[in-house]
């Protein structure tokens, strides 16, 4: 990327994109994007070209626009079949078939079959056992002092909630953990790891949806194999794509809306110590309406997923050309100044907070309220059980994951007053 000679008038030399440094704070070149180049085409560490869609009116623009297709096959230089794009390995796996990549009307059909586990009646009656998984996780580290809180706690969190809901048994879970860790992991280096689960996974799943048949329950995956047999004609590979795709979509956003809002509470004592009082007085208001603002301020998704333009889009004054991917930086959208006073201050109580973080249009994240569920028990228990967590290193020491889509800390080192029976 480069910018115009210099001289009065002229902006500032346009910043790197997608090094490390780049993914430790990528905010400030995100600011001279939309300032500059808010629809901007780059080429990416994989070597595909997309554009970037970085100001808050453009981005939502795009999230709804019929003609930036999810199916990869729109893609005009068929990057996704080389391994490119997309998740590593789902097309080997034969998992393509699931709600990122397809359009209605297969994406409307799928997406009211799975639609029902995500009602708030249903999300309402999860919670007790999102409390039980919470208070578990923190018994096992809280005589020590100290936690690596990625690792002990937000990372588990929503792996045993997401097999709880697809009706993975509990003996099987820890293989699930295990598999989610090493997609993780390699989340910013060889896909081939990522490829590696992927397959185990859907090995896996193709076993559990034969034993569901024979044996179902009062699960998700069950619920998926009653729609089937009652004529909505879902195959085998859908029904493995869409519990897959809840298990990698529903996992990892959790995992980093608990880590960067842990993170970004333990950076701001203030707005910490404001929500700690709201919640000493047995209050919900703030806890509700800060979630809202950590999504907001530092969300798990950086880059909405894959679009592909199936005719010609005019977007933010370029010209997109057919088969030319698109790709919405939610994080860049959330701290527009055209959209958001003060963006780049963090308000719990922010009011006029429609953020992107969870993406607009019919490709909504179908799971944001099981989510904002398990983001607010885990912050709402952490504050309460250990009221003087504080970080255990500088936060330059802190490294944050590689990768496209998703933003998330590789670790958080804390330390508290231990807490003994």
């Amino acid at each position: 990327m480069t910018a115009g000679p210099a001289g009065a008038g002229a902006p500032p030399p346009a910043p790197e994109l997608f090094t490390w440094e780049f993914a430790t704070d990528p905010y400030p070149a995100y600011a001279w994007l939309r300032e500059h180049a808010p629809v901007h085409r780059t080429r990416l560490p994989s070597g595909v070209d997309a554009w970037l869609v970085t100001r808050y009116a453009d981005a939502r623009r795009a999230l709804a626009d019929p003609r930036l297709s999810k199916n990869p096959l729109h893609h005009a230089e068929q990057a996704h079949a080389k391994g490119k794009t997309g998740i590593p390995g789902e097309r080997g796996a034969e998992l393509m078939t699931h709600l990122l990549n397809i359009d209605p009307p297969d994406h409307t059909r799928l997406r009211r079959l799975v639609s029902q586990a995500f009602t708030p009646r249903r999300v309402a009656e999860f919670e007790p056992r999102v409390q039980e998984l919470t208070d578990g996780l923190i018994d096992a580290f809280a005589a020590k002092g100290e936690a690596d809180l990625i690792h002990d706690f937000a990372f588990p969190l929503p792996i045993y909630a997401i097999c709880d809901l697809l009706g993975v048994p509990r003996e099987d879970q820890d293989d699930f953990r295990d598999w989610a860790g090493m997609m993780i992991r390699h989340g910013g280096g060889p896909r081939g790891g990522v490829a590696r689960s992927v397959k185990k996974i859907r090995g896996y799943l193709a076993e559990l949806i034969h034993r569901k048949r024979d044996d179902p329950g009062d699960d998700l995956i069950s619920g998926l194999i009653r729609a089937s047999d009652h004529g909505e004609h879902l195959t085998e590979n859908e029904a493995a794509a869409m519990a897959f795709i809840l298990l990698f979509a529903g996992f990892e956003t959790t995992v980093n809306l608990v880590g960067n809002g842990t993170y970004a509470l333990l950076r701001d004592p203030d707005q910490r110590a404001r929500l700690q009082r709201s919640l000493d007085a047995g209050e919900s208001a703030l806890l509700a309406t800060g979630t809202e603002e950590l999504l907001r301020y530092d969300g798990p998704v950086e880059l909405a997923t894959w679009r592909y333009a199936t005719e010609p889009v005019e977007l933010g004054g370029q010209s997109v050309a057919v088969g030319d991917p698109v790709l919405v930086v939610l994080a860049a959208a959330n701290r527009d100044p055209e959209r958001f006073a003060d963006p780049d201050r963090l308000d719990l109580s922010r009011g006029d907070n429609k953020h992107l973080g969870y993406g607009h249009g019919i490709h909504y994240c179908l799971g944001a309220p099981l989510a904002r569920l398990e983001g607010q028990i885990a912050l709402r228990t952490l504050l309460t059980r250990l009221p003087d967590l504080r970080l255990a290193v500088d936060p330059s020491d802190l490294r944050w994951r590689g990768g496209l889509i998703m933003r998330g800390l590789r670790t958080l080192p804390v330390q508290f007053t231990a807490v003994r029976d």
